[in-house]
């Protein structure tokens, strides 16, 4: 094999390698979407947990007794529903010697035309787990006077309702199944289910990586055009 041939082997190489590692990666985040999406499912069909002071994992279902402080809701986000533009409620849930839980409530429209439910005493909350949010360079600023949030921060969105230090998550409540549809706030009545196309991402790096392999045997391996042929002087 001449230098010329085997400089192009040499460029692909480092190119293989990353379109491997790429396939390759995309093959974990497969496992672990799909280990997910089975902790969820088993979440869903089971008994929610009660909430201690252990930290629970993201999106299990857990329920957490304590009195809503409605004078102190904040919106998250913006969300349009249609063709109506509205955020998420959240509300803090205070418990007896315990810090407060952040719980969003559901989406409201800003335009209000309907009422929103807003029950008083001891309530029971079922729900899901939900994160904080990581802020970085890109991320939107809030309007804390307004109780505008769009990144969620439990220790800030408290920080500004004037709250104690909060759990270091929040809780996404559920709508019970006997819940008609269009009351206000509108909670989610399944847990959220993450897309899980990392097999198509798989596939398609190792079917460049299988295209980068042939197109290069293919040049390696055909052969030399023979010299032309020189005519005889007359």
């Amino acid at each position: 094999m001449t230098f010329r041939r085997f400089l192009p082997v040499l460029a692909a190489l480092p190119v293989l390698g990353i379109l491997l590692w790429l396939g390759t990666w995309q093959v974990q985040r497969l496992h672990w979407k799909t280990d997910l999406l089975a902790t969820i499912d088993r979440a869903e069909a089971g008994p929610p947990r009660p909430l201690d002071t252990a930290i629970p994992q993201s999106f299990t279902k857990v329920a957490a007794a304590g009195r809503f402080d409605h004078a102190r809701e904040a919106l998250l986000g913006v969300e349009v529903r249609g063709t109506t533009l509205g955020s998420h409620l959240i509300t803090p849930l205070l418990r007896d010697g315990a810090p407060p839980l952040l719980v969003d409530r559901g989406w409201v429209p800003l335009e209000r035309d309907r009422s929103v439910a807003r029950p008083d005493g001891e309530v029971s909350v079922v729900g899901f787990v939900r994160p904080a949010d990581e802020r970085d360079w890109n991320s939107p600023k809030d309007d804390a006077a307004g109780r505008r949030f769009y990144v969620f921060d439990p220790p800030a969105i408290a920080q500004a309702l004037d709250l104690p230090p909060p759990l270091p998550f929040g809780l996404v409540a559920l709508a019970p199944a006997d819940t008609p549809y269009g009351d206000l706030p509108a909670a989610p009545r399944h847990l959220p289910r993450p897309n899980n196309p990392h097999l198509g991402y798989a596939i398609t790096w190792y079917g460049l990586a299988a295209a980068l392999v042939g197109v290069v045997g293919v040049f390696v391996l055909r052969r030399p055009a023979p010299p032309p042929t020189q005519r005889d002087p007359a």
